[in-house]
This record gives C-alpha cells, structure tokens and sequence, in this order.
C-alpha cells in the first residue's frame, strides 16, 4: 500500500515552493493518485500508444519520469526488436526509487534510469517521447526549446504524449474547472488545509499553458498533428505526431 500524502496536513508557517524531494518522493504515488483526475487511465493509454507507435531499434524517452510510471505502463505494452526505454529525472530521489521499482520486475525491453536536467538530454533516434506532467515545471522561457529538440529527435511518424495542467482564457470556466478540480482533492480525503497550502507551494513552480498555446506551438515547431486525446476537469494529455 502506498505511503499516505501528509506533506500538507499540519499547518506550515512559511510555505516554500514545492519541490519533489525526499518527502515526496517517498509519498508521490498517493499524492499524484488522489490530486491527478485520470491518472490512471492516462499511464494506461500511454501504454497502448507506446505499443502502437515504438518502432524495432529505437529510443523512447519518458522525460520527468519520477517514480517510472510511464515506464513501466510502455514497458509492458512494447514488444520490439532492440527498442529500449530512457528515463530521465532531475530528482536523486525519485530516481533512486525509480530504479528499484524498474528492477524489481523483469522485462525483454531494457530501461535506463538517468539522473539528469531534461534540457541537457540528447534526444536521439526516438519512436516515442513522454512528457507526464513535465513540461508545466519548466520555466515557460525553455518550453519550445526542449520541444524543438524532442521534434528534432523523433523519427518521421513518431509520436510525443505531452500530458499537463491546463488553464482557460475564459476566466469563469477555468474557475469552475479549478472549484471541480478542488472538489476532486476533496473527495479523495485532502482537507481544506492540504488543499490551500499545495496550492501556494506550487503556484510559482508549476505555470500551466492553455491548449490552443500548446496546440499553436507544435504547429509552429512542425508537428503534421496535434490533439488533445485526454481531459479531466483542468488536466489533461495531447499527443504530437511528426
């Protein structure tokens, strides 16, 4: 059973932003279950995309893959001569346990777990690239240009699965779509104390995009087709064909 998401159940009199360290690591799968509407079913459909879309001698890269989620969901499902899996975090933590989790269970498709800035990876030969609520923790300045490095890795008719947060230029929809989002946390147990200090931890960390920002910029990059395949409430997933 996983470990309980307290992180944010006492109150905190100076709230730093939220960073995925030993603490959250160590709670992440509660935590992204009952704070991520979907979840579950987007890991799944990420399997089945990867099955689809994995070509025999190719690279696919799950960049931010915390505990290996993604991973272990396009391990599964990819059955391809010589293709391996790459995935890549910045946090020691998560990939030290991301890497237990990868060895606990045997697999004919090889994965590497690297430690490492996703802007500082060579994207090379790539069937498939995952971005699993990842691109939202970048700063907004440094978005297109790991994308333009993604296109630029992929082989023609690969595929990028983007999943993020989302916000909504029309204010009062994006507020109905934040109160569902917060009647979601609550429903799964969060109080209303957990609720505001998360939201004030991350609000300068994690800067959501709208869709039609994302939609605009893979265009403008050079994706032949780009849609959004997943939403719930504010959350959702795209994917991005070259």
């Amino acid at each position: 059973m996983a470990n309980p998401d307290t992180i944010f159940s006492a109150p905190i009199d100076k709230i730093g932003d939220f960073t995925f360290d030993e603490r959250v690591a160590e709670v992440f799968p509660d935590m992204i279950q009952r704070s991520i509407p979907g979840y579950s079913n987007i890991i799944s459909a990420i399997g089945m995309l990867a099955e689809r879309y994995a070509k025999p001698h190719s690279n696919v890269y799950d960049l931010g893959c915390s505990l290996g989620a993604a991973t272990l969901s396009m391990r599964r499902h990819i059955n391809q001569e010589g293709c391996q899996i790459i995935g890549v975090d910045n946090s020691s933590a998560m990939v030290e346990r991301c890497r237990l989790l990868i060895n606990a269970y045997r697999s004919d498709t090889p994965v590497t777990i690297i430690e490492a800035d996703i802007r500082d990876v060579d994207i090379q030969d790539a069937s498939v690239v995952v971005l699993n609520f990842t691109l939202q923790f970048l700063a907004p300045i440094d978005r297109r240009a790991l994308l333009e490095k993604i296109y630029a890795g992929l082989r023609p008719g690969g595929i990028l699965i983007l999943s993020e947060k989302y916000i909504f230029e029309d204010e009062s929809a994006n507020e109905l779509l934040i109160d569902l989002h917060h009647d979601f946390k609550r429903a799964n147990g969060y109080s209303e104390l957990e609720i505001s200090q998360k939201r004030s931890a991350i609000e300068h960390v994690m800067l959501p995009d709208t869709i039609e920002t994302h939609k605009q910029r893979f265009n403008d990059i050079g994706f032949k087709s780009a849609e959004v395949w997943f939403q719930c409430f504010n959350f959702g997933s795209m994917f991005a064909i070259k």
